[in-house]
Protein backbone atom coordinates (compact mmCIF):
# COMPACT_ATOMS: atom_id res chain seq x y z
CA UNK A 1 0.00 0.00 0.00
CA UNK A 2 1.22 2.99 -1.11
CA UNK A 3 0.65 6.78 0.35
CA UNK A 4 0.36 10.04 -1.90
CA UNK A 5 0.50 8.41 -5.54
CA UNK A 6 -2.89 5.71 -4.72
CA UNK A 7 -4.56 6.20 -8.12
CA UNK A 8 -7.61 5.85 -6.36
CA UNK A 9 -6.73 8.95 -4.14
CA UNK A 10 -6.99 12.86 -5.31
CA UNK A 11 -3.59 14.68 -4.47
CA UNK A 12 -5.45 16.33 -1.87
CA UNK A 13 -6.20 13.19 -0.07
CA UNK A 14 -10.24 12.37 -1.15
CA UNK A 15 -11.63 9.32 -2.45
CA UNK A 16 -12.54 9.67 -6.10
CA UNK A 17 -16.09 9.72 -6.20
CA UNK A 18 -16.62 11.47 -3.49
CA UNK A 19 -17.74 14.95 -2.64
CA UNK A 20 -15.72 17.18 -0.90
CA UNK A 21 -16.37 19.26 2.16
CA UNK A 22 -19.67 21.66 2.26
CA UNK A 23 -19.71 25.01 0.67
CA UNK A 24 -17.40 24.63 -2.30
CA UNK A 25 -13.79 25.24 -0.29
CA UNK A 26 -11.46 23.76 -0.77
CA UNK A 27 -9.45 21.95 1.78
CA UNK A 28 -7.62 23.81 3.82
CA UNK A 29 -4.13 23.19 4.47
CA UNK A 30 -3.19 21.78 7.65
CA UNK A 31 -6.41 19.86 8.36
CA UNK A 32 -8.90 22.52 9.58
CA UNK A 33 -12.15 22.20 7.84
CA UNK A 34 -13.30 25.87 7.02
CA UNK A 35 -16.27 27.51 8.81
CA UNK A 36 -19.45 26.73 8.25
CA UNK A 37 -20.99 29.58 5.44
CA UNK A 38 -18.01 32.27 6.41
CA UNK A 39 -18.19 35.53 8.12
CA UNK A 40 -21.37 37.64 7.21
CA UNK A 41 -20.33 41.40 5.92
CA UNK A 42 -20.63 44.01 7.91
CA UNK A 43 -23.97 46.10 7.29
CA UNK A 44 -23.61 48.25 4.20
CA UNK A 45 -21.17 45.93 2.72
CA UNK A 46 -17.52 46.22 2.94
CA UNK A 47 -15.48 49.67 2.17
CA UNK A 48 -13.27 49.52 -0.03
CA UNK A 49 -9.48 49.02 0.75
CA UNK A 50 -8.59 52.35 0.48
CA UNK A 51 -10.82 53.48 2.62
CA UNK A 52 -9.21 51.37 5.56
CA UNK A 53 -12.32 48.84 5.69
CA UNK A 54 -11.77 45.34 5.38
CA UNK A 55 -8.38 43.42 5.04
CA UNK A 56 -8.32 39.94 3.70
CA UNK A 57 -6.60 37.87 6.30
CA UNK A 58 -6.27 39.94 9.41
CA UNK A 59 -10.32 40.41 10.87
CA UNK A 60 -11.72 43.65 11.03
CA UNK A 61 -9.59 46.81 11.50
CA UNK A 62 -10.83 49.32 14.24
CA UNK A 63 -13.23 51.75 12.67
CA UNK A 64 -11.17 54.98 12.07
CA UNK A 65 -12.94 58.06 13.34
CA UNK A 66 -15.37 56.17 15.81
CA UNK A 67 -14.34 58.47 18.52
CA UNK A 68 -14.39 62.48 18.46
CA UNK A 69 -11.03 63.66 19.14
CA UNK A 70 -10.91 65.53 22.20
CA UNK A 71 -11.16 69.44 21.84
CA UNK A 72 -7.65 71.41 21.65
CA UNK A 73 -6.12 73.92 24.29
CA UNK A 74 -6.92 72.83 27.76
CA UNK A 75 -8.21 70.53 28.90
CA UNK A 76 -12.13 71.98 28.70
CA UNK A 77 -11.28 73.07 25.31
CA UNK A 78 -9.57 76.25 25.49
CA UNK A 79 -12.78 77.59 26.08
CA UNK A 80 -11.57 79.44 29.25
CA UNK A 81 -8.06 80.63 28.07
CA UNK A 82 -10.05 82.41 25.14
CA UNK A 83 -12.29 83.53 27.11
CA UNK A 84 -10.77 85.30 29.69
CA UNK A 85 -7.05 85.60 28.00
CA UNK A 86 -5.48 82.45 29.72
CA UNK A 87 -5.31 84.08 32.67
CA UNK A 88 -5.55 80.85 34.86
CA UNK A 89 -3.11 78.91 33.21
CA UNK A 90 -5.63 76.95 31.44
CA UNK A 91 -6.27 74.67 34.34
CA UNK A 92 -9.01 76.43 36.09
CA UNK A 93 -12.29 76.24 35.22
CA UNK A 94 -15.33 73.93 35.51
CA UNK A 95 -16.09 70.67 33.50
CA UNK A 96 -18.81 70.19 31.56
CA UNK A 97 -18.32 73.18 28.99
CA UNK A 98 -19.59 76.13 32.19
CA UNK A 99 -18.06 79.22 31.30
CA UNK A 100 -15.45 79.73 34.09
CA UNK A 101 -16.19 82.43 36.74
CA UNK A 102 -16.03 86.06 36.11
CA UNK A 103 -12.74 87.68 37.95
CA UNK A 104 -14.04 90.42 40.31
CA UNK A 105 -13.08 93.80 40.08
CA UNK A 106 -11.98 96.27 42.01
CA UNK A 107 -14.74 97.91 43.85
CA UNK A 108 -16.37 94.55 44.76
CA UNK A 109 -12.78 94.21 46.88
CA UNK A 110 -13.10 97.60 48.03
CA UNK A 111 -16.37 97.10 49.48
CA UNK A 112 -15.56 93.99 51.11
CA UNK A 113 -12.75 95.30 52.27
CA UNK A 114 -14.36 97.51 53.93
CA UNK A 115 -17.42 95.82 55.50
CA UNK A 116 -14.60 93.22 56.96
CA UNK A 117 -13.02 96.21 58.62
CA UNK A 118 -15.95 97.31 60.35
CA UNK A 119 -16.68 94.01 61.95
CA UNK A 120 -13.22 93.77 63.24
CA UNK A 121 -12.78 97.55 63.62
CA UNK A 122 -15.73 98.24 65.47
CA UNK A 123 -16.12 96.25 68.60
CA UNK A 124 -11.89 96.56 68.53
CA UNK A 125 -12.29 100.28 68.72
CA UNK A 126 -15.31 100.48 71.01
CA UNK A 127 -13.22 98.57 73.70
CA UNK A 128 -10.11 100.24 73.01
CA UNK A 129 -11.95 103.77 73.54
CA UNK A 130 -13.88 102.67 76.63
CA UNK A 131 -9.88 101.16 78.16
CA UNK A 132 -8.51 103.88 77.72
CA UNK A 133 -10.69 106.37 79.00
CA UNK A 134 -10.67 104.90 82.29
CA UNK A 135 -7.58 103.76 82.54
CA UNK A 136 -6.52 108.28 81.97
CA UNK A 137 -9.57 109.06 84.78
CA UNK A 138 -8.04 106.31 87.41
CA UNK A 139 -4.43 108.63 87.16
CA UNK A 140 -4.52 111.81 89.77
CA UNK A 141 -3.05 114.30 87.65
CA UNK A 142 -1.88 116.30 90.48
CA UNK A 143 -0.42 113.43 93.00
CA UNK A 144 0.17 110.86 89.87
CA UNK A 145 -1.46 108.14 91.93
CA UNK A 146 -3.79 105.46 90.06
CA UNK A 147 -6.98 104.90 91.05
CA UNK A 148 -8.71 101.68 91.05
CA UNK A 149 -9.65 102.46 87.44
CA UNK A 150 -7.11 102.03 86.07
CA UNK A 151 -6.75 98.41 85.70
CA UNK A 152 -9.93 97.98 84.52
CA UNK A 153 -9.05 100.02 81.97
CA UNK A 154 -5.83 97.95 80.79
CA UNK A 155 -7.98 95.22 81.11
CA UNK A 156 -10.54 96.07 78.08
CA UNK A 157 -7.60 97.49 76.36
CA UNK A 158 -6.06 93.52 75.95
CA UNK A 159 -9.27 92.49 75.50
CA UNK A 160 -9.59 95.01 72.92
CA UNK A 161 -6.31 93.45 71.14
CA UNK A 162 -7.64 90.28 71.78
CA UNK A 163 -10.98 90.72 69.98
CA UNK A 164 -9.46 91.96 66.96
CA UNK A 165 -7.11 89.17 66.77
CA UNK A 166 -9.56 86.66 67.17
CA UNK A 167 -12.04 88.59 64.68
CA UNK A 168 -9.37 88.64 62.39
CA UNK A 169 -8.34 85.26 62.10
CA UNK A 170 -11.78 84.18 61.91
CA UNK A 171 -12.68 86.09 58.96
CA UNK A 172 -9.51 84.25 57.65
CA UNK A 173 -10.95 80.63 58.52
CA UNK A 174 -13.87 81.59 56.51
CA UNK A 175 -12.01 82.87 53.60
CA UNK A 176 -9.53 80.07 53.62
CA UNK A 177 -12.37 76.60 53.92
CA UNK A 178 -15.33 78.64 52.17
CA UNK A 179 -13.31 81.38 49.73
CA UNK A 180 -15.57 84.23 51.66
CA UNK A 181 -15.46 86.36 54.26
CA UNK A 182 -18.15 88.09 56.00
CA UNK A 183 -17.74 90.57 53.50
CA UNK A 184 -16.99 88.90 50.12
CA UNK A 185 -20.04 87.26 50.99
CA UNK A 186 -22.39 90.37 50.81
CA UNK A 187 -20.73 91.70 47.90
CA UNK A 188 -20.67 88.02 45.88
CA UNK A 189 -17.19 87.66 45.27
CA UNK A 190 -14.44 84.33 46.74
CA UNK A 191 -10.83 84.19 47.30
CA UNK A 192 -9.92 80.67 45.19
CA UNK A 193 -6.44 79.19 43.89
CA UNK A 194 -5.67 80.74 40.54
CA UNK A 195 -4.64 77.04 38.82
CA UNK A 196 -7.10 74.78 40.26
CA UNK A 197 -10.18 77.21 41.69
CA UNK A 198 -9.79 75.57 45.07
CA UNK A 199 -9.96 77.32 48.50
CA UNK A 200 -6.93 77.90 49.64
CA UNK A 201 -6.82 76.55 53.44
CA UNK A 202 -6.69 78.44 56.80
CA UNK A 203 -2.91 78.42 56.46
CA UNK A 204 -2.35 80.08 53.10
CA UNK A 205 -5.08 82.82 54.06
CA UNK A 206 -2.76 83.99 56.81
CA UNK A 207 -0.12 83.71 54.36
CA UNK A 208 -1.85 85.88 51.91
CA UNK A 209 -3.23 88.55 54.43
CA UNK A 210 0.21 89.06 55.55
CA UNK A 211 1.81 89.82 52.21
CA UNK A 212 -0.55 92.39 51.83
CA UNK A 213 2.34 94.46 53.81
CA UNK A 214 3.67 94.13 50.37
CA UNK A 215 0.80 95.87 48.39
CA UNK A 216 1.27 98.62 50.63
CA UNK A 217 5.15 99.44 49.58
CA UNK A 218 5.39 102.13 48.06
CA UNK A 219 2.77 104.18 48.39
CA UNK A 220 -0.14 101.48 48.08
CA UNK A 221 0.77 100.65 44.50
CA UNK A 222 -0.16 96.78 45.09
CA UNK A 223 -3.63 97.54 45.97
CA UNK A 224 -4.61 99.70 43.02
CA UNK A 225 -2.61 97.05 40.89
CA UNK A 226 -6.11 95.07 39.89
CA UNK A 227 -7.19 98.58 38.46
CA UNK A 228 -5.30 97.16 35.71
CA UNK A 229 -4.10 94.09 35.96
CA UNK A 230 -5.18 91.55 33.31
CA UNK A 231 -5.89 88.89 36.06
CA UNK A 232 -7.05 91.46 38.66
CA UNK A 233 -4.22 90.60 41.09
CA UNK A 234 -2.86 92.76 43.49
CA UNK A 235 0.87 91.78 45.09
CA UNK A 236 -0.15 89.55 47.60
CA UNK A 237 -2.13 87.50 45.13
CA UNK A 238 0.58 86.75 42.96
CA UNK A 239 2.50 85.98 45.55
CA UNK A 240 0.66 83.07 46.88
CA UNK A 241 -1.11 82.54 43.68
CA UNK A 242 -4.63 83.52 44.26
CA UNK A 243 -7.40 85.85 42.11
CA UNK A 244 -10.75 86.81 43.41
CA UNK A 245 -13.72 85.97 41.53
CA UNK A 246 -17.38 86.26 41.09
CA UNK A 247 -18.99 83.56 43.63
CA UNK A 248 -21.88 81.38 42.16
CA UNK A 249 -25.06 82.61 42.62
Amino acid sequence: MTYGNDPGQNPGGYPQNQPGPQGGYPPPQGGYPPPQGGYPPPQGGYPPPSQGGYQQGGGYPPPQGSYPAAPGGDQYGGQYGDQYGGQYGGAYGPPGGYPAPELAHWGLRVGATLIDGLIVGVPTWILSIIGSALSAGSVDQETGQVGSGFGIGLVLSLLAIAVGLGLGLWLKHKEGTTGQTVGKKVVGIQTVKEQTGEYIGFGMAVVRYICHIVDGLPCYIGYLWPLWDAKRQTFADKIVGTVVVRAPR
